[in-house]
Order: C-alpha cells, then sequence, then structure tokens
C-alpha cells in the first residue's frame, strides 16, 4: 500500500556536516511538544554535526547550541 511519504525526507536522513530546514514535526502530544521545547520549530535549520558509532544520539547544532537527539525522535522531523 502506497502511503504518500515515500520521499519524505526525515532528520535521521540527513548526513554528517549537512544543515536542513525543518518542514514539519510529525508525532503527537508530549513528545512533539518536547521536540519543540528543545528549539526544533518549522523552517529552522539544523546543523548535523555527529552521528554516534550506532547511529544513536545524532548531534546537531540548532539555534546556536548543541542538542543531541534520538534517532526515534529525529525520525518524527520532516527536513528539507
Amino acid at each position: 500500500m502506497y502511503s504518500g511519504n515515500a520521499a519524505m525526507k526525515t532528520l535521521r536522513d540527513a548526513k554528517i556536516g549537512e544543515t536542513v530546514t525543518v518542514v514539519k514535526i510529525h508525532g503527537e502530544g508530549a513528545v512533539k511538544r518536547r521536540i519543540m521545547d528543545m528549539g526544533i520549530t518549522k523552517n529552522v535549520e539544523i546543523y548535523v554535526r555527529k552521528v554516534a558509532p550506532l547511529g544513536d544520539p545524532v548531534e546537531l547544532t540548532v539555534r546556536g547550541y548543541e542538542l543531541s537527539l534520538r534517532k526515534a525522535d529525529a525520525e518524527m522531523i520532516e527536513v528539507r
């Protein structure tokens, strides 16, 4: 079954050294609120600094500060 989101790029897909822009935050309630409270909101640029050896967590620079985010949370952030 085709969901229509096959080409959606998430923060988890971003490569080290890449700067991406947030398009949308998926997810519900407390999780979405927590991501937004960290400063990750629509149209914000995120620079991918590092990815841990096993891929979790991802180290980012958002609004001038460093942030670590779990892969599960990074998958909820749609970027371009």
